[in-house]
C-alpha cells in the first residue's frame, strides 16, 4: 500500500477531488496549509503599497491506496491539478506499512 500525499492549489482542490473519487477512491483527507516552494513566497501590491506574502495557501490531500493504483491516482491529481503555473504544488508518495481500520478491526488492503 502506498500514502500519496498533494499539496495543491486550494482553487484546484474541487476538480481534484471528483477526478479522485472518478478512480475510485471517495475516501480522502483534506487540511488546509500554508507554504511556499523556491518561489520563497509572492510579492503583492495592496493601496499601492507592495508587500510580501511569504507562506501562500495551499491544501494538502492524504489518500492511502492498493499499490495497483498509484500510477492512476497520481495522474488523475496531476491533470485535474495542473495548471501549468509556478507553485502548482507536489505530489509526495511513500510507503504504508499497516492499515486497520477501527470500527471492523479489518487490516491491511481490505481495510483502505
Amino acid at each position: 500500500m502506498k500514502k500519496i500525499e498533494a499539496i495543491i492549489r486550494p482553487e484546484k482542490l474541487d476538480e481534484v477531488r471528483q477526478a479522485i473519487e472518478s478512480s475510485g477512491y471517495p475516501g480522502i483527507t483534506i487540511t488546509e496549509a500554508e507554504g511556499h516552494g523556491r518561489q520563497k513566497g509572492v510579492t503583492q501590491i495592496w493601496r499601492g503599497e507592495s508587500y510580501r506574502v511569504t507562506f501562500l495557501p495551499k491544501v494538502k490531500i492524504e489518500i492511502v491506496v492498493n499499490d495497483s493504483d498509484v500510477e492512476n491516482l497520481i495522474e488523475a491529481i496531476l491533470k485535474a491539478g495542473k495548471t501549468g503555473s509556478v507553485g502548482d504544488g507536489k505530489i509526495f508518495v511513500s510507503d504504508v506499512r499497516e492499515v486497520i481500520k477501527i470500527r471492523t478491526g479489518e487490516r491491511g488492503e481490505s481495510a483502505v
